[in-house]
């Protein structure tokens, strides 16, 4: 008997019994459904989970400070004389995997726009290092090598400004995103217009906290403190935003806010050499070349006495719990399949019963046992992936579906929609097989009390 021959034969026997065959395929329809919707669910968390870590930073960065051992026997041996200066950046730059390094500064400063003043978190950083760490600009551009006035702001920075001389002024208070010049300020209005154009208004910076709210002379309190002046700048571009410090910083070349910081040293007295043993960096910055270094790299810069940290360390830690979720999804899917394999091997044995007879029948005639044992393979086998490419189909719509809901539900609410439901190509593929699998081991059973049936006492059998 050849392949064709028996491929003939199963699917006309599964034909003449179709009520049977249909409630049997509509197990594995179920059971395959079940498996995939409840693993998609996991799938789409971690998804979530993967693009809101994006939007906080990059994966590939790490972020170094100074002091706390990687460990509790590090902390121990580490060495007082460790710092983040120039000799820390140039020992990153050595390991192997490192892409780029970049010391970074940070300083609370005043920006200044007419009677309007913003207090904004400035960070320094080397220029022509912004593109290699992954920023993008939303309009105008990012700083060149070249900038020393310059500065870049997150979006959200423009709306930190207000006009001191009117928070006394119960009706006005101060700035805040509810109070929108030239916008309703509502979810159904325009977007929120800032009260400055941080890229075509004439802006200044200055180290006074107080400027603009007290005469000079009682800065801090102290008659001997003359802040410095206002430094000009101009600003160049705006970042993109998302859920990290770019959306509410401004940066600028490291060079010139060690200058800024260098004058209100000066104005205040302070000796250089009483800054000598501190950092010279506030925050280094590594950029990993392969997500798949980070943690190692990590490890190494932990082990040099620093104190490392990245965005993968929570993605490894969630990681983990979404394992364990879609483990368990997995496993309650994966009984409606149980229930499915057994009704298949149901089946397989009423239909020998049934066709015991026929199976003496084919035997006298000559028909090779492995044949008999492969025809009734066959037809579990078809029940499997026919009920495995059915349930595929159906879960695809379903998932579909709670997507269209949720983003129907979402979008009342919130700027964007997440998918609650991915379905990936592996696991449509792996669901397939497996239900495949499953058709066969049901039918393996049955299959093989077939094949072992006595020829005689099948055809005295009625």
């Amino acid at each position: 008997m050849n392949s064709l021959d028996l491929v003939k034969m199963s699917f006309g026997n599964l034909r003449r019994r179709k009520l049977r065959t249909f409630l049997t395929m509509l197990g594995v329809v179920i059971g395959t459904s079940s498996i995939i919707l409840m693993l998609s669910l996991g799938f789409a968390m971690d998804a979530s989970f993967q693009e809101s870590l994006q939007q906080m930073g990059s994966l590939n960065v790490i972020e170094v400070r100074r002091g706390g051992g990687y460990s509790m026997e590090q902390t121990s041996k580490r060495s007082p004389e460790v710092r983040l200066d120039d000799a820390a950046v140039a020992s990153f730059r050595k390991i192997s995997g490192v892409e780029a390094v970049m010391p970074v500064k940070n300083a609370y400063l005043r920006v200044i726009e007419g009677k309007m003043v913003g207090d904004v978190n400035v960070i320094g950083l080397d220029p022509a290092l912004m593109e290699a760490f992954d920023f993008e600009v939303e309009q105008g551009r990012l700083l060149m090598a070249g900038d020393k006035e310059a500065m870049v702001f997150g979006k959200q920075v423009a709306f930190n400004f207000r006009n001191p001389r009117l928070q006394n002024d119960p009706r006005e208070g101060f700035y805040s995103s509810t109070y929108v010049v030239g916008g309703t300020g509502s979810k159904e209005g325009p977007e929120p217009k800032p009260p400055v154009n941080l890229l075509s208004d004439k802006l200044q910076i200055t180290t006074d906290m107080g400027y603009g709210e007290r005469r000079r002379s009682e800065a801090e309190g102290d008659d001997d403190y003359i802040p410095p002046s206002p430094v000009k700048i101009k600003g160049v571009g705006i970042l993109k935003e998302n859920h990290g410090e770019e959306t509410y910083s401004a940066y600028m070349n490291i060079t010139t806010l060690e200058k800024i910081q260098e004058e209100e040293r000066k104005a205040r007295h302070l000796p250089r050499s009483s800054q000598n043993s501190e950092d010279k960096y506030n925050v280094i910055k590594v950029k990993v070349a392969d997500i798949q270094q980070v943690q190692s790299i990590q490890e190494q810069i932990g082990q040099m006495g620093y104190q490392p940290h990245s965005l993968t360390e929570m993605l490894e830690s969630v990681n983990k719990q979404f394992r364990v979720i879609q483990a368990i999804l997995g496993g309650i899917g994966a009984v409606s399949l149980l229930v499915a394999a057994i009704g298949i091997t149901n089946t397989m044995i009423m239909s020998i019963y049934e066709r015991t007879r026929e199976i003496g029948v084919i035997k006298v005639l000559g028909a090779n046992l492995r044949d008999i044992k492969k025809m009734f393979l066959l037809e579990a086998g078809i029940i499997g992936i026919s009920g495995g490419i059915i349930g595929v189909c159906c879960s695809s719509l379903i998932s579909l579906g709670l997507n269209m809901a949720a983003a129907r539900f979402m979008s009342q609410g919130m700027a964007g929609a997440t998918k609650i439901s991915v379905i990936p190509m592996g696991l449509v593929l792996s669901a397939v097989a497996f239900s495949t699998l499953v058709g066969l081991i049901a039918g393996y059973s049955p299959a093989n009390r077939a094949m072992k049936l006595s020829a005689l006492d099948a055809i005295r059998t009625e």
